[in-house]
């Protein structure tokens, strides 16, 4: 059986492409290659490494989602071109571009709308991460009613989805969303 391997294109395009200096994308690639010794991730691999993060929950849902997320080519793999672009974003791109990134995260369908059964598959995949040991302990019915706030706060014009325009637009609009986005630039 033969390895397939990939080498990513040019360290100078991907540092024109990100927001990432050339040595650190050479770091950031020594670690990639690490745990994926091809070049190149697949789900399940995805799944095994995520779920470290999550011993005592079930990450498996929330990764698949992640995976398409991080697999901007829905090519079923996930090369270190779109891991360092998708890094980029969720680390030093704008406000703008996290929220899109993560509006297309929650989009399950890719359809360019957030729907209640897309949200709830998401809420519900958080909780099964979290594992059953959270405190305080969840009610059953509370991934409903973060699915219920979410609409409430998001379906600006109550049609029952999410547009694009309408989370970035919320997400702004909430002191505690936007206040999140910056601890997290600050630590990085």
């Amino acid at each position: 059986m033969t390895m397939v391997c990939h080498r990513p294109e040019g360290l100078d395009q991907l540092e024109a492409q990100t927001n990432f200096s050339k040595r650190e994308l050479q770091v950031l690639y020594r670690g990639f290659k690490n745990e994926c010794p091809s070049g190149i991730v697949n789900e399940e691999t995805f799944k095994q490494i995520y779920s470290q993060f999550f011993p005592h929950g079930d990450a498996s849902t929330y990764a698949h989602y992640l995976f398409n997320a991080f697999d901007a080519g829905h090519t079923g793999s996930i090369k270190f071109e779109d891991f360092v672009t998708a890094l980029s974003i969720l680390l030093r791109g704008s406000v703008t571009e996290k929220l899109q990134w993560t509006f297309n995260l929650y989009d399950i369908n890719r359809d360019g709308y957030i729907n209640k059964e897309e949200m709830t598959d998401i809420v519900r995949a958080i909780y099964d991460m979290m594992g059953k040991y959270t405190y305080p302990v969840l009610k059953t019915d509370a991934p409903k009613q973060h699915v219920d706030a979410f609409f409430q706060k998001m379906d600006k014009n109550r049609d029952g989805v999410v547009t694009l325009d309408e989370f970035i637009l919320s997400c702004q609009e909430d002191e505690n969303i936007m206040r999140s986005l910056q601890l997290f630039e600050n630590v990085i």
